[in-house]
């Protein structure tokens, strides 16, 4: 793997761990709250959705870690599959909650993705 894609593979798995942090524990926090626009009701009613919705993320950033450190061609086949996975649920975060998500999640895992398949 390239050093470019290995990079981007890793920068994918930190990006969902923060997720997974923000949603899992940080839920209810002011200045999260403020990023997301929701108020502290919204935020106590809706923080077990949350904490779940952060638990995927940790699963999609440890299938990356997995493809990261795993030699080829498991590795390969898990960064791809992984990288894919972001993607389209970054599409799917994009067309039904907000357009940040395509820039956030769509754009360096799909940039992830090329890079993999081309240093393949």
């Amino acid at each position: 793997m390239s050093i470019a894609a290995a990079v981007l593979v890793w920068l994918n798995a930190c990006v969902h761990l923060l997720i997974m942090g923000v949603e899992m524990f940080l839920w209810t926090v002011p200045r999260v709250r403020g990023s997301f626009g929701t108020t502290a009701e919204f935020a106590e009613r809706t923080k077990t959705l949350a904490a779940n919705q952060g638990l995927y993320n940790g699963f999609l950033a440890a299938g990356l870690i997995w493809g990261a450190l795993a030699s080829d061609p498991v590795g390969f086949q898990a960064r791809v599959f992984f990288l894919a996975c972001v993607a389209l649920a970054g599409l799917y975060g994009a067309a039904t909650s907000s357009r940040k998500i395509l820039f956030v999640q769509t754009v360096p895992a799909a940039a992830g993705l090329a890079l993999v398949l081309l240093a393949h």
